[in-house]
C-alpha cells in the first residue's frame, strides 16, 4: 500500500507498525520530537484515545469531507474513517437457530448457559460495542447485560477473534462475538480455517431494532506533524477508489468509498442495516464501559 502510495505521487513513506496501545505511549514520550504524520488504527474508541491524549490535530479537508460520509468521521476533524467493520454473533447453527441470536442481549439469557466464549473484556472491540449499549440502554441495563452474559461464559475470556470462531467450530461453546472480517478471512483462508469456519455461521443483530454495531478502521493527522500536508494528501488518496483497494482487499473489511470493489469473501454476506450511533460516543463512554465490565468479573 505504502509502495503503492510512493509510486504514485513521489512521496516517500516511512513507517512503524506496532499495537495502538503501544503507538500511543511512543507518541507520548516522543512529544514534540515525534517524528509522526498519519495515525492509522483500527476502532473509533481507539482513535478517541489519541484524540484524547492531545496526539491528532484537526483537519478541515473539503476532499475528505465529500469523500466520507459525515457519519463516519469525527465532526471536528480529528480523525477520518477509511474502511467499516461490524461487530456480528457467531454461532454453531447445528445447536442455535437464527431467531436466538437476533439480538446482542440474547447473549445474556440464560437459556446459554455454558455456551458462551468471548475475548477479553479490555479489547477496544467489546469496549466500543458496550459504549453504544450504554449509549442505547443507560449504565443499569448495559451492566445486566454484561452480567448475564458472563454467567454464560463457557471459559475465561481468552484469545483473538478467531479463537471464539475456533472455539465454536470445536464445540467449547456455540456462540460468540467477533468482527465480521476475522471470519470472512477463514472463509478464504488456509484449508482448516476454512473447515473451521464451514461448522460456523454469522448473525447480523438488531436487524428489526437499531441496526448491527458498526465501526472503523480510520486515520487522523498527528499533531505535531512534521509534513502536514503530504500527511493529508496521504489520508486523501486511502479515501481514493485505488487506496481504498489496498486497505481493504487482504483485511475484509467494507470499502468506505462508493466505488471501491468489494474484497473476495464479502458478497456471501447478506445485505443487513447498520447501526447509525454516533461514533465519537463510543470512546466517552469507554472508562464506564471497562467499569461495568470489571464490575460484572469480565477479565
Amino acid at each position: 500500500m505504502y509502495k503503492a502510495f510512493e509510486e504514485e505521487t513521489g512521496i516517500k513513506v516511512r513507517f512503524r507498525e506496532s499495537g495502538a496501545p503501544e503507538l500511543l505511549e511512543t507518541m507520548k514520550a516522543e512529544g514534540d520530537a515525534s517524528p509522526a504524520d498519519v495515525v492509522i488504527s483500527s476502532d473509533a474508541g481507539t482513535l478517541y484515545r489519541f484524540e484524547a491524549a492531545g496526539l491528532l490535530q484537526p483537519v478541515q479537508d473539503p476532499a475528505l469531507d465529500e469523500a466520507i460520509p459525515e457519519h463516519f468521521r469525527q465532526k471536528d476533524g480529528y480523525w477520518f474513517g477509511l474502511a467499516r467493520r461490524v461487530r456480528v454473533i457467531a454461532y454453531d447453527p447445528d445447536r442455535v437457530a437464527p431467531e436466538d441470536v437476533a439480538h446482542y442481549s440474547d447473549l445474556a439469557d440464560p437459556r446459554f448457559n455454558g455456551e458462551v466464549c468471548m475475548r477479553s473484556s479490555t479489547n477496544i472491540y467489546n469496549l466500543s460495542l458496550m459504549g453504544e449499549l450504554i449509549g442505547r440502554m443507560g449504565h443499569d441495563a448495559a451492566q445486566a447485560w454484561a452480567d448475564g452474559v458472563v454467567a454464560n461464559f463457557a471459559r475465561p475470556p481468552q484469545g483473538g477473534d478467531i479463537t471464539q470462531i475456533e472455539s465454536i467450530a470445536a464445540g467449547e461453546c456455540s456462540v460468540a462475538l467477533t468482527n465480521h472480517y476475522y471470519y470472512v478471512r477463514m472463509t478464504t483462508g488456509a484449508p482448516s480455517q476454512q473447515a473451521a469456519a464451514a461448522k460456523v455461521k454469522l448473525s447480523f443483530p438488531e436487524q428489526d431494532t437499531t441496526g448491527t454495531h458498526e465501526n472503523v478502521t480510520g486515520a487522523g493527522i498527528a499533531a505535531n506533524a512534521p509534513h502536514r500536508e503530504n500527511a493529508i494528501r496521504f489520508i486523501e488518496w486511502l479515501a481514493s477508489v485505488d487506496g481504498q483497494s489496498w486497505l481493504t482487499l487482504e483485511t475484509k473489511e467494507y470499502p468506505m468509498i462508493e466505488g471501491a470493489p468489494l474484497p473476495e469473501g464479502l458478497d456471501a454476506l447478506p445485505d443487513f442495516k447498520r447501526s447509525d450511533f454516533p461514533l465519537d460516543e463510543l470512546g466517552m463512554h469507554q472508562s464506564e464501559a471497562q467499569e461495568i465490565f470489571d464490575k460484572a468479573g469480565w477479565n
